[in-house]
């Protein structure tokens, strides 16, 4: 499987990413500003409503990757769950966003259930994606050439996710009527993403059955397994911070762009052009980075990264009172290393699952995507449920539409916190961490 893959395939894999993209970001985005400022919740109970789902993932995601290492079926061992969560997804995801008219504990109980739901209809699918790869081919710089393609078709998804998505909550009136237009258009758009990678992919090579040993050990001694691979440990460990500084950052967006750069107005615009200095860099520095990281190496290159990502979000602490143009040049430096930040830990997955493979001969892809992607998810989702605990603990007073609030002194030093320190914190901890990687693969000092 080391030869080059047909770019059909190449570029019907990636465009599963344009759904994945699109799906992370709009909750990531959205769900927390949805809730404390038009569903009225408290922002300390908004939070758990975003956690607790993806606490559900931290089960369920290894136990996908389990059950689709030990699928038969004429689609190969992934493909019949990249289809059953595309037929899913859109139709949860819209519901989230049709909230009935109800009291804000019954807003959050029903937003806690439809977010679970979504949360596990994104499990079928995005497990066995992550897997595929690393069955598709063995080749190092094959598997960078194919979550280059993935991460570009993500890159968008998040650009159509940041930036449209505000837009159409404005186009639908804003309130309830525009989240609902919103949620609705969204799915969508995730149908045609996520769809398009099972049909993108119907030629792709994967790992035949025989292949499989039918008497390795179950779902707990796998995991095992797994977490006790130092490279992969390492690697995810590192990953889930940094994905822990980006949920913290998209939490606070709407928060940041209507109470510091705003100044109480509409936060739509202002969101959509923070999303395009973020996204819009990182589209163009994809095979830039790429390049690069021919030359010094993927670990290097990320490392560099994290550097330029943590130092351009710290800078976000000087936001109060500076121009929106001089705040946006400082979102593009973080998009360009956003790029970068993306790319190369799901470039390395591959890599690690070949060295384990090599080392007793058992393709366990499913197994360690399963983990990969519930530390994923729950990185992106504990940062936003840190960041709705520092609005509710510096004073952050929840609103409906159409009701003037002027939130205390506290509370915009707590959107600050939670958009600049923690973020960098994060991501500074993420590169210590990540130091202690030691897989290279041959030719890579």
């Amino acid at each position: 499987m080391s030869a080059l893959l047909p770019r059909k395939v190449v570029v019907g894999y990636g465009l599963g990413s344009l759904g994945t993209g699109i799906y992370t970001t709009v909750p990531g985005l959205l769900l927390l500003y949805y809730m404390t400022d038009v569903l009225g919740v408290a922002a300390g109970l908004a939070g758990l409503a975003i956690l607790v789902p993806k606490l559900w993932d931290v089960f369920t995601d290894p136990w996908m990757g389990h059950l689709s290492d030990r699928t038969r079926s004429r689609w190969g061992r992934r493909r019949p769950y990249l289809l059953a969560g595309a037929l899913t997804l859109p139709i949860f995801f819209g519901l989230l966003f049709t909230t009935p008219i109800l009291e804000p504990t019954g807003s959050f109980v029903y937003t806690l259930a439809l977010f679970a739901l979504c949360a596990s209809a994104f499990t079928v699918y995005s497990v066995p994606y992550i897997a595929m790869p690393a069955e598709m081919s063995d080749d190092y710089h094959e598997a960078t050439r194919l979550m280059a393609y993935r991460m570009a078709f993500m890159t968008v998804g998040i650009l159509i996710a940041g930036a449209g998505a505000p837009m159409l909550v404005k186009l639908g009136g804003g309130g309830r009527s525009g989240y609902t237009l919103m949620g609705w258009a969204i799915a969508g758009a995730l149908l045609v993403g996520l769809a398009s990678a099972f049909f993108g992919t119907r030629r792709a090579p994967y790992a035949a059955a025989e292949e499989r040993d039918e008497s390795q050990p179950g779902l707990l001694a796998q995991l095992r397994i797994a977490l006790q691979n130092r490279p992969f440990f390492v690697l995810i460990f590192a990953y889930a911070l940094q994905l822990t500084a980006v949920g913290c950052l998209l939490a606070t967006v709407p928060f940041f762009a209507k109470y510091i750069v705003g100044g109480g107005g509409d936060p739509e615009d202002m969101v959509t052009l923070l999303f395009v200095a973020l996204v819009g860099p990182a589209i163009v520095m994809m095979p830039v980075w790429l390049a690069i990281s021919r030359r010094l190496g993927k670990n290097r290159t990320y490392q560099i990264s994290l550097v330029l990502f943590g130092l351009s979000t710290m800078t976000l602490w000087w936001s109060p009172g500076r121009p929106a143009l001089a705040i946006v040049a400082v979102v593009t430096v973080m998009g360009a290393a956003y790029a970068a930040t993306q790319l190369f830990p799901f470039s390395m997955l591959p890599d690690v699952l070949a060295a384990d493979r090599a080392r007793d001969g058992v393709r366990r892809e499913g197994i360690f995507s399963g983990v990969w992607m519930a530390l994923d998810k729950g990185g992106v989702a504990f940062g936003g449920f840190l960041a709705s605990q520092v609005l509710g603990a510096t004073g952050f007073v929840e609103s409906r539409p159409g009701v003037l609030v002027t939130q205390p002194a506290s509370a915009l030093e707590g959107i600050m916190i939670a958009t600049a320190i923690l973020p960098t914190g994060f991501t500074l901890l993420s590169l210590a961490i990540f130091r202690r990687y030691r897989l290279r693969p041959p030719g890579e000092a």
